[in-house]
């Protein structure tokens, strides 16, 4: 059960908490396996010629990609009705369970080099995520108080992108030994391990549907769930509104390594370096939540994230113009010695704490507005929302790159549709807008 509601909320003390703390590593660890798998996986088809097999590099990097999203697509539906229907707590224990023996079939996929065993862990591991998330977000509100959300989900969307990015650089780190198939593998069993031994001590959370019969079928039971979700005007605009910053988000990241070698002159450290600040921004954002809400539910923060968004989107654009030309790629010591490039750093750091501000106040609307009989359900219509829009995304950066369009200009593009975006939002819902308004008087009368 939640603690009492607390005058000054401390999202860090969460963390000596077992109502929290089992949940935010055993998350963390399903969050940074999942990266570590697919980036170790990505860099062995890449760098290892014979494990490539008939399909290209190319190819197999976005095939890699697509077999984790499908599951989102086809089961989030399902995982919906089980975190509805069971006890959360047992529910992602037996998730950790599922992530060990992926973990076992991975292992060995990667010292035989077996692509096909190593693809369908890369589906597997889509298939933990989307059974683990609606249980992940719908906890949260069974455990913590309203003004303890905020908070809660901004330690929770920080832990994961650390995780993300510790996953990724754990990956390739480990894959730039000459054995590195058998210490990626041994790494991603035994961080599965650690995840389902911290699981164990996460506190019961009772059923809030134990009668709920399963609709295994997953087009009706997706059709229902989006359907349930769009009942509520409130939480279906927060839905969307996050479903964008995921489009955002993708349309960003995924650029990373042209962006850092055809624009900024970089090498592959420098793709990762962007990663470390566009990752460390999120987190930053996501944790200034609390301080920015002052322990409440502010929605007025997700315009301002959104005016971030696209401040800075555009600023990076502008950044990378009049750049030197690079010859020979640099690497990251040699990048950021170089204060022409602070300036894209920044840019790049500001705008991901923007998204995290601008996120997780969707997440905790979402979880106090909807009731807690069907939030799973409704959290994992998000899920499907989510999938769908990175699919879109996908195609979006694909069409514009085909046509010749600049990785900057296809940055920029992204930067100035969160604009209409944001429009859209607070043309559906005037809510954010009159919020937004009541926190910048609030904050001018403070100072």
């Amino acid at each position: 059960m939640p603690a009492p509601d607390t005058a000054r909320p401390n999202q860090f003390a969460l963390l000596g908490q077992r109502r929290f703390a089992p949940f935010f590593w055993t998350q963390f660890s399903g969050a940074g396996n999942d990266n570590l798998f697919k980036f170790g996986f990505t860099v062995m088809v890449t760098y290892r010629a014979e494990a490539a097999s008939a399909l290209s590099a190319g190819l197999m990097v976005n095939l890699i990609a697509a077999l984790y999203i499908l599951p989102f697509v086809l089961f989030s539906a399902t995982s919906g009705q089980l975190a509805d229907k069971f006890d959360k707590a047992s529910l992602m224990r037996k998730v950790k369970a599922l992530e060990i023996a992926i973990m076992l079939l991975a292992a060995w996929g990667f010292m035989a080099g077996n692509v096909p065993a190593l693809l369908a862990c890369a589906f597997g591991m889509g298939l933990h995520s989307t059974l683990f998330g609606p249980a992940k977000y719908a906890y949260l509100p069974q455990h913590l108080n309203a003004a303890e959300l905020t908070g809660g989900n901004g330690m929770t969307e920080m832990g994961t992108f650390v995780a993300i990015l510790l996953g990724n650089l754990a990956g390739g780190l480990l894959m730039a030994f000459e054995q590195g198939p058998l210490l990626a593998g041994a790494a991603c069993l035994a961080v599965a391990l650690v995840g389902w031994a911290v699981a164990r001590f996460i506190p019961p959370t009772p059923p809030v549907e134990p009668s709920l019969r399963i609709n295994w079928n997953p087009l009706t039971e997706t059709a229902r769930n989006l359907k349930l979700a769009a009942t509520d005007r409130t939480v279906l605009q927060a839905l969307l509104a996050i479903s964008w910053m995921w489009f955002y988000g993708v349309a960003f990241l995924t650029q990373f390594p042209v962006f850092a070698k055809h624009v900024l002159g970089g090498n592959e450290a420098v793709a990762s370096l962007l990663l470390v600040v566009f990752s460390i921004g999120i987190g930053f954002g996501s944790l200034a939540c609390e301080w920015l809400a002052r322990g409440r539910v502010e929605i007025g923060l997700v315009p301002l994230g959104a005016l971030g968004m696209t401040a800075f989107g555009v600023d990076l654009y502008l950044s990378t113009r009049g750049l030197p030309h690079i010859v020979t790629l640099q690497g990251a010591a040699a990048f950021v010695r170089d204060q022409a490039h602070w300036r894209v750093m920044l840019d790049l750091f500001l705008l991901s704490a923007s998204a995290g501000i601008y996120s997780v106040p969707l997440y905790a609307l979402i979880q106090m507005h909807t009731p807690i009989t069907h939030r799973s359900r409704v959290i994992a219509a998000n899920n499907i929302i989510n999938a769908l829009y990175m699919i879109v995304c996908s195609g979006y950066c694909a069409a514009l790159l085909a046509a010749g369009v600049g990785v900057p200009m296809l940055l920029l593009s992204v930067a100035l549709l969160n604009v209409l975006a944001t429009a859209f939002l607070l043309w559906r819902q005037p809510l954010y807008g009159r919020h937004f308004l009541a926190w910048i008087r609030g904050r001018a009368m403070a100072t």
